[in-house]
């Protein structure tokens, strides 16, 4: 026989656990196109952080410097900017954004005030240095955003896509605190106590 012949029919195969039970990811009971979504959406989200990157080094900033410097930049004409609002906006926590426009301060890029009507709360404004280099960078992102964003050009495919993505940033931080949540009861029944000393183990091991 053929060592590509296969002896025994497809069904009678042993397959891979599926890693998903809701009906609508599944096709004849396999998770085979939703395996095959989550290495496309890692792709993705590796390369949007490395545009990202690349428009914040364009003008001399790591890549979350550039992004709270853009938000606030385009978020001020709209209304007051606070750090708690960027936080939100970013998905990010307040600690973390007051370190970082901290930063942005000292390279003379934000300026923050004290609100004229709520004296507790700081209001962000990018200083016309920043103005002037997100100026001269836009010509480059409105190349580089609509060759990366081109596919969503048709039809409703950027609105859906909007509000699919607002969707999948919430339900992933319900996952993550499921996650959290069923780590312990996963290890107290003892089916990944090995694993888990496996991981514990290579964590020791001195990496090359």
């Amino acid at each position: 026989m053929s060592s590509l012949e296969i002896s025994e029919p497809l069904g009678a195969q042993p397959t891979a656990p599926p890693t998903v039970t809701k009906a609508a990811f599944l096709a004849n009971g396999n998770d085979r196109a939703f395996r095959q979504m989550v290495p496309g959406s890692l792709a993705l989200a590796a390369r949007l952080e490395a545009i990202r990157d690349g428009f914040a080094g364009l003008i001399g900033l790591t890549g979350v410097q550039y992004t709270i410097l853009i938000a606030v930049n385009h978020r001020q004409f709209e209304q007051k900017v606070s750090i708690s609002g960027v936080a939100a906006h970013l998905h990010l926590s307040g600690a973390f954004i007051t370190n970082e426009t901290n930063k942005l301060v000292r390279l003379g890029l934000l300026v923050k005030e004290q609100d004229l009507e709520d004296g507790r709360r700081l209001v962000l404004h990018t200083t016309p240095e920043a103005q002037d280099r997100l100026a001269q960078l836009a010509e480059v992102q409105g190349e580089v955003n609509d060759k990366h964003f081109g596919p969503l050009a048709e039809d409703e495919n950027f609105e859906i896509f909007r509000q699919m993505m607002s969707g999948l940033v919430e339900s992933t931080d319900r996952a993550l605190a499921l996650l959290h949540g069923l780590i312990p009861r996963a290890l107290a029944s003892g089916k990944l106590n090995a694993l888990e000393a496996v991981s514990r183990q290579s964590s020791k091991s001195p990496r090359a």
